[in-house]
């Protein structure tokens, strides 16, 4: 996954969005992120990714930040929130214009809807309607990022190979949007390469936007981060468990041990039985100690189920 020099010096990050409690899916990622950073005596960062503000919910990042504290998961550094980023994302904007990569665009969600060529992989492609200049009468909402005719590939550490075409899967994809707020894309990308994030740890429903980031990345002129997705949580259902369907309930200490030997193992990590009541910092540091991405399922799961060997 890195060369041995880079195994030294590893920084991971969790960046939870505060639009309620910690639930298990996010808890999956924290866990595999801290394990995958810490093993080898790597930096672990917490940022609270907080832009979408009518979406916060009063209260949510400090639960988050007690849930973490109380698993065991410490931090390094200061938390970083990214509503108080703007100046940065605002630079990384004007470098984007300054090498012609950024456009102003006059469409609507519906507009693009109606237009669109075909459906990628989050819905339909932009069609390039303002590539070239707004239609006249026409007034400017979002910008955009000119996306390349080019095959974009990476080794996931646990999906492997993954390629995507960004013109036909995606289009010219918003940086800011017409509410003036930055979009995640834009952000992610730049918190990681100011925070010298090398390895990116989260949810495998973030796959199909790290091509995206990629390119991103090689525009900026920053350092592309490795990436390793995690099996999706489902409910018995087979809904991705979200924040609605509750959040991680933590009452004593030998709780949070429990529910650390329960992530461990739907990672398929295969923690000892000795360690199911074990205090949290115990069951971290096995899994600190212990954590092999080979063993991560590449298919989403019932929480509860154990990971097993790697499939698909």
């Amino acid at each position: 996954m890195y060369p041995d020099d880079q195994m030294r010096h590893v920084t991971g990050r969790f960046a939870p969005s505060p639009t309620g409690p910690l639930h298990v899916g996010s808890l999956v990622a924290a866990v595999g992120s801290y394990c995958l950073a810490r093993r080898s005596g790597g930096r672990w960062l917490v940022r609270m990714e907080d832009l979408d503000a009518p979406r916060i919910v009063p209260g949510a990042a400090e639960q988050i930040l007690r849930t973490l504290e109380v698993l065991g998961l410490e931090w390094d550094g200061a938390v970083v929130w990214q509503s108080r980023r703007k100046e940065r994302y605002e630079a990384a904007m004007q470098r984007l214009r300054e090498k012609g990569l950024v456009f102003d665009c006059a469409c609507s969600r519906r507009e693009v809807l109606a237009s669109a060529p075909h459906s990628g992989e989050e819905g339909p492609v932009y069609p390039g309607t303002c590539r070239q200049g707004i239609p006249r009468g026409r007034r400017p909402r979002a910008l955009r990022l000119r996306v390349p005719e080019e095959m974009f590939c990476f080794s996931d550490g646990v999906f492997g190979r993954v390629e995507q075409h960004l013109a036909s899967a995606v289009g010219d994809f918003v940086l800011r949007r017409a509410d003036g707020l930055f979009a995640y894309q834009l952000a992610v990308v730049v918190d990681d390469a100011d925070a010298g994030v090398n390895q990116v740890v989260r949810g495998a429903d973030l796959l199909a936007s790290t091509p995206r980031q990629i390119f991103l990345h090689c525009a900026l002129g920053t350092e592309v981060p490795g990436y390793i997705h995690l099996p999706l949580v489902l409910t018995a259902d087979g809904e991705k468990l979200s924040k609605r369907h509750g959040a991680v309930s933590v009452g004593t200490a030998g709780q949070a041990g429990m529910l650390l030997w329960r992530v461990l193992a739907f990672l398929g990590q295969e923690p000892p039985a000795s360690l199911h009541a074990a205090p949290a910092r115990e069951v971290l540091a096995w899994g600190t100690a212990h954590f092999d991405p080979s063993r991560v399922s590449r298919q989403p799961r019932q929480w509860g189920t154990t990971g097993g060997d790697r499939d698909g």
